[in-house]
């Protein structure tokens, strides 16, 4: 089955940000974009968007998105989305789930709200770094 036009939007905003091209992220989304990690409070507007995502791409050497499942409903205006993230901080690498909803008008991202559980972050960085660290060492034991 071919996209929705707003599901090949939601693809090439998240496509964006994999790249860490926040400008083409940027292009993509409504000056009155409202951004939020649940249950932070919500980024309202491209400024507010803007400063959370070049603040995140100074402290990710990486981003990647690993889509289970995309759908459109109410009309298509609304895009689903069900993935793991995979955050990159130098040797770092945690994967963890999310369920994303955004909205999309008139071909901007309107609204970006992701829900993922904080405790499974917090083990997937704890994973990350205990995996990072073993890398070390045995790289340490081969030279």
């Amino acid at each position: 089955m071919a996209d929705t036009p707003e599901i090949a939007i939601v693809r090439a905003f998240l496509d964006a940000l994999e790249r860490q091209d926040i400008d083409a992220a940027l292009a993509l989304s409504d000056p009155e974009i409202v951004y939020q990690n649940v249950p932070l409070p919500p980024a309202r507007g491209r400024a507010a968007f803007e400063k959370q995502m070049r603040g995140f791409a100074k402290y990710v050497s990486g981003f990647e998105v690993r889509l289970g499942a995309i759908a459109a409903v109410d009309d298509g205006v609304t895009v689903l989305t069900e993935r793991v993230d995979v955050m990159v901080l130098g040797r770092v690498r945690a994967e963890f789930w999310v369920c994303g909803t955004f909205e999309v008008r008139d071909g901007l991202v309107t609204l970006w709200r992701d829900y993922f559980d904080y405790a499974d972050v917090t083990a997937a960085f704890v994973k990350g770094a205990g995996r990072a660290l073993i890398g070390a060492l045995t790289e340490r034991r081969s030279a």
